[in-house]
């Protein structure tokens, strides 16, 4: 009889070994994110033919930290000095936002039927997990709400990242800038070493996604200080995006894919149009930013940090700008997230009134 301890490394070896074959796939063929999409669509594979994926929570964590830290690196004194020229846009992109997502989240009332907080919390970006928080005390239900964010940030992971990098024409292998640059030992380590620091503290605040924002924070403010960070190992990254790449494809459970039939379709004409509304805001900063459309497609992307930021460091071009845009809408979202959600329930509660009228 095997022991479970046995069972779960041997599991464990099983997801991590598929989700590397296929990321060295995607790598091969030249995808950009290869490691993070291929084991994001190894693991939805295993949970859509009902088989487990289960794999330690501290994965998704340290994931985090490991991406924060290489995305922070971008925040030199120079990328710093240069946000207060964009801070007005950022704010309008964030609260311009909101409002696309209230505009996608009527539509998706109509096509599927559910209720206007539902359609609110699955469709304006702040996250699968504070949505679902969010679903819980309104007594929405969380899995349509946590699987509308997800479809959302994997179609992002899906389209973007390979489409700019297409349409640029001068990236041959995505992975190259990311495997070939500089790095010490003694820089890496303490660059990993002030985000984890950071993550910590966010956390015992009670910060929102505390091992990306706050970690995000301590790498950007040792770059920012000068200290002596370098980038990370290509290893860490790539193992990065493999722990991210799983967690995100685990959430795909079949239960919940076969009791959201009738809401797919909708959620992901909703997701298109979001992208669209998100992509034509970028394009209407153009002339008052002087970034490229590349960098503000990215920018304004509704969700997907993360590899939003990588995709930019790929492109190199515009990873501090990319990523500051995000962080503003994170900060300005998250707080307001429960304001967010009452006023959805008061524009509920008043369509019902005049429907019983």
């Amino acid at each position: 009889m095997t022991a479970p301890g046995f069972d779960r490394l041997g599991h464990w070896a099983l997801v991590y070994g598929g989700a590397l074959l296929c990321g060295a796939v995607g790598d091969w063929l030249h995808v950009p994110l290869p490691w993070l999409i291929g084991a994001m669509l190894f693991a939805t594979a295993l949970r859509l033919s009902d088989r487990p994926v289960s794999v330690p929570p501290v994965t998704r964590p340290i994931g985090q930290v490991l991406i924060a830290a290489s995305v922070g690196l971008a925040f030199t004194p120079e990328a710093v000095a240069a946000f207060s020229t964009l801070l007005v846009p950022m704010v309008a992109a964030a609260v311009l936002t909101v409002a696309a997502g209230f505009a996608v989240a009527v539509l998706l009332v109509r096509l599927s039927g559910i209720g206007m907080l539902h359609a609110v919390l699955a469709s304006v970006p702040m996250g699968p997990v504070e949505a679902a928080n969010l679903a819980r005390r309104y007594g929405v239900p969380p899995g349509s709400v946590v699987l509308g964010q997800t479809l959302r940030i994997v179609a992002l992971i899906l389209i973007i990242p390979p489409l700019l990098v297409a349409l640029d024409g001068s990236v041959r292998d995505p992975s190259e800038v990311l495997r070939t640059t500089p790095w010490t030992a003694g820089g890496a380590l303490l660059l990993v070493g002030c985000a984890a620091l950071a993550g910590f503290a966010a956390r015992r605040v009670g910060l929102t996604n505390p091992f990306f924002v706050g970690a995000l924070a301590g790498a950007a403010g040792a770059a920012a200080l000068s200290l002596p960070v370098t980038a990370l190992p290509f290893p860490l990254l790539v193992l990065a995006q493999l722990f991210l790449g799983v967690w995100l494809g685990a959430v795909f459970d079949r239960t919940l894919l076969r009791e959201s039939q009738s809401f797919i379709p909708a959620a992901l004409i909703c997701t298109a149009l979001m992208m669209l509304l998100c992509a034509a805001l970028g394009l209407a900063l153009l002339p008052f930013t002087g970034l490229s459309w590349q960098v503000l497609i990215l920018a304004t992307a509704p969700g997907s940090v993360t590899e939003m930021a990588l995709t930019a460091k790929i492109l190199q071009d515009g990873v501090a700008v990319v990523t500051a845009f995000h962080l503003v809408r994170i900060f300005l979202i998250l707080p307001f997230a429960p304001l967010i959600a009452r006023t959805a329930a008061r524009w509920a509660g008043s369509e019902a009134k005049d429907e019983g009228r």
